[in-house]
């Protein structure tokens, strides 16, 4: 390894010790070669993996991430799909800047599915981060559509 994948890894390894939302990064290896970066090891949520990705990305001369991890909710955190979706179309309808009649969110496993429309990007945005911080959500396939009002 390289003096310059040295300190990639340093601070891919700071940034994420120094996300809060990212309680346990000591349990996430972070490898680099170059400026590629390996992401691997397991987080309690879907939300800790979007955030680690987020960090290293972020990160200065990381041009790539790859990102390994794997969620395993803990026995605490772990939720029937009927309730990760009832939870996920209550923050959406509690979201003033959203219109949830266009959306629906289903849930196998833990997984979560978006559809629907939005009028704009932000939207789509904030409907996954809504979704990605729920406990027990394990992962997400976002096939809401942009639709730009008129």
């Amino acid at each position: 390894m390289d003096v310059m994948s040295d300190q990639i890894q340093d601070d891919v390894r700071s940034a994420l010790a120094d996300d809060p939302r990212i309680p346990y990064a000591k349990e996430i290896a972070v490898e680099a070669d170059g400026d590629t970066v390996v992401l691997r090891g397991t987080v309690g949520n879907f939300g800790e993996r979007h955030a680690a990705v987020a960090d290293a990305r972020r990160t200065p001369g990381v041009l790539d991430v790859y990102d390994e991890l794997q969620v395993r909710p803990l026995d605490r955190d772990k939720r029937e799909d009927a309730e990760i979706r009832g939870a996920a179309l209550q923050r959406l309808m509690w979201d003033p800047e959203l219109r949830p009649d266009f959306l629906d969110v289903h849930v196998k496993n833990g997984w979560a599915t978006l559809k629907g429309d939005v009028d704009y990007q932000f939207q789509s945005d904030k409907v996954f981060d809504h979704v990605a911080t729920l406990a027990g959500a394990s992962g997400i396939t976002n096939h809401l559509k942009v639709v730009q009002a008129f």
